[in-house]
């Protein structure tokens, strides 16, 4: 986040929510660093059953709502990206959710959850199993983007709220906001899937491989070595150039070698290795034609239940690219859609779509007000 952003707006509490839940620790456990504002809660869910048949005896997810509640206003779900927290609106988007902006607490509920698998709350890798009593770890059954949409509702579910005006979310987010909609599509009006394809493709596979690789074989040096691979996905060519050029540090690394072995550290001291494997394993599998009988037929289940699709792409993105997110948006029209393709103009690269904040207001104006 650059620095000088608008302070993000204090949570508002939810109406016709179940009594409130345990807080999340503001340091989340193992981890030594604030979990952005820490204000959020779990929700212990039950059992659930992820699509390979295996199941746990209780999800717990940990969300954070802020704005008036489903009895009072429509409510818009922003779902996080791989390594991110449910605390959208005070950290990695706070400049877009709050009162007066793009994601108007004043006019909208707003909800973050954690992912399944994920490392911040919700039931994953580091959560303790009730049969051993130890960690999950590399036992964690794997879990598909499929299965995060599912968990999605069932916390919305328990949440009372069964309508969502808007589901967004950026990369492995915006590929779970899609299966979101395709779980309910009767129960979704607005669909943002941002620098997301509808099929992850060879390239990223590559990539994610890869970082795999380098886990298996080396623990935590090897995911130190895989975060520093994913940044040079996750940025671009100008972006590199203009920030680094050929300048080189004190000690006489490259200051782009300095910055990207920063970028390792900071990941080692909030991450693990097993919750990482689940989540970039969850992105190599996403396809919503899996079992639908391709792309197209998928996206006609939102074309009949009236559903809009805005793709936004990124220019610069080499990770998700803009002509992916164009081939997702031609299928959605193909397939009846109302759909549409936006573009954000950048040197950032694919995370543009945590820095952008102008060119992301402007877009989710357009589709939640209109043009």
């Amino acid at each position: 986040m650059s620095d000088g952003r608008p302070a993000p707006a204090a949570p508002t509490p939810v109406a016709a929510l179940p009594a409130p839940l345990a807080p999340l620790p503001r340091h989340a456990a193992g981890t030594g660093l604030p979990l952005g504002t820490g204000r959020l809660e779990f929700a212990p869910l039950g059992a659930f059953r992820f699509e390979s048949g295996e199941r746990l005896a209780n999800l717990t997810v940990a969300y954070r709502h802020d704005g008036p509640g489903p009895d009072e206003a429509p409510q818009l779900l922003v779902i996080h990206a791989l390594t991110g927290s449910a605390d959208a609106a005070g950290d990695w988007w706070a400049p877009l959710i709050g009162p007066g902006r793009a994601l108007d607490t004043g006019r909208y509920g707003v909800i973050c959850a954690n992912l399944l698998g994920g490392r911040y709350g919700t039931t994953g890798p580091t959560s303790r199993n009730p049969v051993t009593g130890r960690p999950y770890g590399a036992t964690f059954p794997r879990v598909t983007t499929r299965d995060q949409a599912r968990a999605q509702w069932a916390l919305l579910d328990a949440l009372g709220i069964e309508r969502l005006a808007l589901v967004t979310g950026g990369s492995l987010g915006g590929m779970v906001a899609l299966e979101v909609a395709l779980e309910r599509p009767r129960a979704v009006d607005a669909l943002v899937p941002i620098a997301a394809p509808a099929a992850t493709g060879p390239l990223a596979i590559a990539w994610n491989h890869l970082q795999l690789e380098l886990i298996d074989r080396l623990g935590g040096d090897g995911l130190h070595l895989a975060r520093q691979l994913a940044m040079t996905t996750y940025r671009s060519e100008t972006d590199f150039g203009e920030r680094f050029g050929r300048r080189a540090e004190p000690d006489g690394r490259p200051s782009v070698v300095s910055y990207l072995a920063h970028q390792g550290d900071k990941l080692l001291d909030r991450f693990d290795v097993d919750t990482y494997r689940v989540l970039v394993r969850a992105m190599d599998g996403h396809d919503i034609g899996r079992d639908r009988g391709g792309v197209r037929a998928a996206l006609g289940r939102l074309a009949e239940a009236g559903v809009r699709l805005t793709g936004i792409g990124i220019g610069g993105d080499i990770l998700y690219g803009p002509d992916q997110v164009r081939s997702l948006v031609e299928a959605a029209a193909e397939a009846g859609l109302r759909a549409a393709y936006r573009e954000i103009d950048s040197t950032k690269g694919h995370d543009a779509f945590l820095v952008e904040w102008a060119q992301l207001t402007a877009l989710l104006d357009e589709v939640l007000v209109g043009p």
